[in-house]
């Protein structure tokens, strides 16, 4: 039961955080005067944030109790927040996606 309960949490956590970060990021990059912005290198950006965060804080106050439970190593937590910053950095400059 704790791990049908831990995976609505992470499934709301995504959603609720990904949704307000990335109307967060759209209004900055419109204060900013970018028009255009690529919303699929913010999203991909936004997952890897929310995903470190998720692997080094927010999985040990769930109610998933497993034995697989630990922390990114810090040089991989690093480069995935690294990325994610270039990614966000990059999103107005590479322009929207033409649909």
């Amino acid at each position: 039961m704790g791990f049908l309960l831990e995976m609505l949490r992470v499934v709301l956590l995504m959603m609720i955080m990904g949704a307000a970060m990335s109307a967060l990021f759209k209004q900055v990059y419109l204060f900013l005067g970018f028009s255009g912005v690529n919303g699929y290198l913010i999203g991909i950006a936004i997952f890897l944030w929310l995903f470190v965060m998720y692997r080094n804080k927010w999985q040990f106050a769930g109610w998933y109790k497993g034995k697989e439970r630990e922390k990114l190593p810090r040089r991989i937590s690093f480069a995935l927040l690294v990325c994610s910053a270039l990614l966000i950095i990059l999103a107005p400059f590479l322009g929207a996606v033409p649909q």
